[in-house]
């Protein structure tokens, strides 16, 4: 039997993809927002496909406030994309 693949929703553009594909957001239980570069950490998550284009776009749509529940302050979304590139040369 084929081995399940894991999907998420991206909050940026709303595609399906593999967990493998996609880089995870997390709200800590201090409610801190931080990207979980390991996937593993205890906290809700949200994802996003490794485009820049759909940080932006969960930017616009306030994707991360649906999946989180709070607002989530402009400064947090800068450090994310600041991650983001650090990440992604």
């Amino acid at each position: 039997m084929a081995k399940k693949i894991p999907m998420r929703q991206c909050v940026g553009c709303g595609e399906m993809k593999s967990k493998k594909e996609m880089m995870r957001v997390l709200k800590t239980p201090e409610e801190v927002i931080v990207l979980d570069k390991t996937g593993r950490k205890n906290g809700r998550g949200a994802y996003l496909c490794m485009t820049r284009e759909c940080l932006v776009k969960a930017r616009k749509n306030r994707g991360l406030e649906k999946s989180f529940k709070m607002s989530i302050p402009d400064e947090v979304y800068d450090g994310l994309e600041k991650e983001f590139e650090e990440e992604n040369g």
